[in-house]
């Protein structure tokens, strides 16, 4: 009886061995992005804080973000970015982008505004992100639908 509790006990011992010799599982999902929030300026141009959301399980390092950017149904015009990013595993960070938007989307966002009112926007396109570790990344597609409001207090910011 006490061999075969001996033999159990080392079996258990090699397998328990084997599992913590592989490391932690690297995981790589696809990045995410959206708006945290949009500033108008003065001259009518957009300050963007763009949210580059990375849900792997390891560091990812963001190279080039390329998005169409929709607000209330109007085209506002690409978004073109080189953030040269490492964002952590299961976490995001935030880069501001400027943009001209195309003039339909932005009086239709100043008169929003003017009315106290949010608006829905749109990002269709790609993001190019990789393993932190690695040279190589690749294109992922993002397509991300939300809304933004005004920020209490702060004119001409919607969160």
């Amino acid at each position: 009886m006490g061999r075969r509790i001996l033999v159990s006990m080392l079996l258990l011992a090699i397998a328990l061995a084997a599992a913590c010799s592989r490391g932690p599982v690297r995981r790589i999902s696809e990045p995410a992005a959206s708006i945290q929030q949009l500033t108008v300026q003065a001259d009518g141009s957009w300050s963007l804080s763009l949210r580059l959301q990375n849900d792997s399980s390891i560091p990812m390092r963001f190279d080039a973000v390329d998005v169409e950017v929709t607000v209330g149904g109007q085209p506002a015009g690409t978004l073109r970015h080189r953030p040269a990013l490492e964002v952590g595993p299961e976490s995001a960070d935030v880069v501001d982008v400027d943009m001209q938007p195309e003039a339909g989307a932005r009086m239709l966002l100043a008169d929003a505004l003017a009315a106290g009112r949010g608006g829905d926007y749109a990002l269709d396109g790609t993001i190019e992100a990789g393993p932190a570790d690695r040279g190589s990344s690749r294109s992922y597609e993002v397509e991300r639908k939300s809304a933004l409001s005004p920020a209490p207090g702060l004119p001409g910011v919607l969160r």
